[in-house]
């Protein structure tokens, strides 16, 4: 499956804060109302993607959010971030 612009503007948003960029995977999924991006990391990269009191997380969907609301007729987009710490 081709990768969207939306996915390409979340892979090179996330991989500098990455230490273990290979195990990048990012998963769309259209429930009808929203276009879910679900962010898979290696378990000790998830904190260094959501940062302290989860400031990064919020500016990354900020912008991905911006990108996509510039497109006409678009579905709003959610960024989600799988925690499989716990």
């Amino acid at each position: 499956m081709a990768e969207t612009d939306i996915e390409s503007l979340i892979r090179s948003l996330v991989i500098p804060l990455l230490k273990q960029p290979q195990a990048l995977s990012i998963t769309p999924k259209d429930d009808g109302r929203y276009h879910r991006y679900i962010i898979d990391v290696a378990p000790n990269d998830v904190g260094r993607l959501i940062g302290r009191q989860g400031h990064v997380v919020a500016a990354l969907r900020t912008i991905v959010e911006g990108a996509q609301s510039r497109r006409a007729n678009s579905k709003r987009v959610r960024l989600l971030i799988n925690d499989h710490r716990h």
